[in-house]
């Protein structure tokens, strides 16, 4: 049976911060958390968002032996978000499920065994723990005596998006009473951005210049040249609507429809086809029509081909409503969390809709001709009447996820 299902909780270890409401005024600003990262140890210079995270906030020295930091913002977020949903009491364990993405698992555990291992030096017998992609859903578990169903998805981009798409489909089904649903990254390291700078996908900017690296991601704009990497986690905590008023639960937002798809055309080339598959069945679930829909908080990574293929999607699908939808890319001033992504972006969303503002699509003055969509731009952020909202991630391997939001 479908049950009307709502956000009762927000939690973020993010690059501007880990209050929502702070990070949200800070998007909306167009401030940029990015900034040159691992000077010295790259081929070239990369720009980064990083997370100011102190793991003996949450974690005992003795705890933290095997916990890479992938897991670590995992729990924090996972933890904030249930301080914020207040708790519930009385919650069977086996009734609360834990849903995970992430796309790489812990890049510090595995960098750290490799360069040791190569060196002849003695690996960490918990490197396996801590590398694998599943041990931050383990670890909130853990945290948080969840009982229920716990697990992860690795859908490279779009992990966390699904991760919260299919908490829904558990709770609409009555499989479970409450889920934490998110994601968690944290690949800042010299190994793997080292591999995305091979691939040609990272954004290039002048080092030593005020400001090159803040803002090398142009979501959009006829310029871009790439995305710039993140890290981080959010978590959302998910419950019925029924079960959240009568305990008189604080409701950011409902989680109205969720859509996915798979391109199956190339691993790494995006389709508009496959897209348009997504936000029809998001839409679809929901019962909304794209005139309803007043924002999308698009994937725009600012990548040559990947922007207008969504630009084409969107069109594809909103038709003759595209106009009225306001478009921005909030991963030109967070970076690319990858598996958190879409999780992050859904709070970001969240907050929109409560306070019918808009983050601004920022760092691209001339916009690229084939994506002719109405941009947000900054000093015209207010949004009065908003009541629904998409986010948007597609991944690598071709799988897409769309998340639709109406307001509280």
């Amino acid at each position: 049976m479908s049950r009307s299902i709502v956000v009762t909780g927000l939690g973020l270890q993010s690059p501007h911060g880990e209050d929502p409401q702070a990070v949200f005024a800070a998007l909306r600003r167009g401030e940029s958390a990015v900034h040159e990262v691992l000077a010295g140890e790259l081929p070239r210079p990369a720009a980064a968002a990083t997370v100011a995270f102190d793991a003996m906030r949450w974690f005992t020295k003795l705890q933290l032996a095997g916990v890479d930091r992938v897991s670590q913002l995992a729990v924090a977020a996972a933890d904030l978000a249930m301080q914020d949903a207040g708790r519930p009491e009385g919650l069977d364990p086996t009734r609360l499920g834990v849903f995970v993405g992430c796309g790489m698992g812990g890049g510090a555990a595995i960098e750290h065994a490799y360069r040791v291992g190569v060196a002849g030096g003695r690996v960490p017998p918990l490197t396996i723990p801590a590398f694998m992609p599943n041990a931050p859903a383990a670890h909130v578990a853990m945290r948080q005596r969840a009982q229920g169903p716990v697990l992860s998805y690795a859908v490279a981009c779009a992990s966390s998006a699904v991760a919260v798409g299919e908490a829904l489909h558990a709770l609409s089904r009555g499989e479970i009473d409450l889920a934490l649903a998110g994601g968690s990254e944290a690949l800042i390291v010299p190994g793997v951005v080292a591999a995305w700078q091979a691939m040609q996908t990272l954004a290039e900017f002048a080092p030593g210049v005020p400001d090159a690296a803040a803002r090398a991601c142009r979501p959009f704009a006829a310029d871009r040249c790439g995305f710039v990497l993140g890290e981080g986690a959010a978590f959302l905590v998910l419950e019925p609507e029924a079960q959240a008023r009568a305990r008189g639960a604080r409701v950011h937002g409902r989680l109205l429809g969720y859509g996915t798809s798979c391109d199956a055309s190339h691993l790494t080339k995006p389709d508009a086809d496959g897209q348009a598959r997504a936000l029809a069945a998001a839409l679809r679930m929901a019962g909304l029509q794209p005139a309803d829909v007043g924002y999308c908080n698009a994937h725009g990574t600012a990548t040559r081909i990947g922007d207008v293929v969504e630009a084409q999607a969107l069109a594809q699908v909103f038709g003759a409503a595209l106009p009225a939808l306001r478009v921005s890319s909030t991963k030109a001033l967070h970076g690319h969390l990858l598996g958190a992504a879409g999780a992050l972006e859904a709070i970001i969303t969240l907050r929109a809709l409560q306070e019918q503002r808009l983050p601004p699509n920022m760092h691209g003055s001339a916009v690229e001709p084939q994506c002719a969509l109405n941009l947000v731009r900054e000093g015209d952020t207010a949004a009065p009447g908003l009541q629904a909202a998409i986010s948007s991630s597609f991944a690598f391997g071709g799988t897409n996820a769309v998340l639709a939001f109406g307001r509280a």
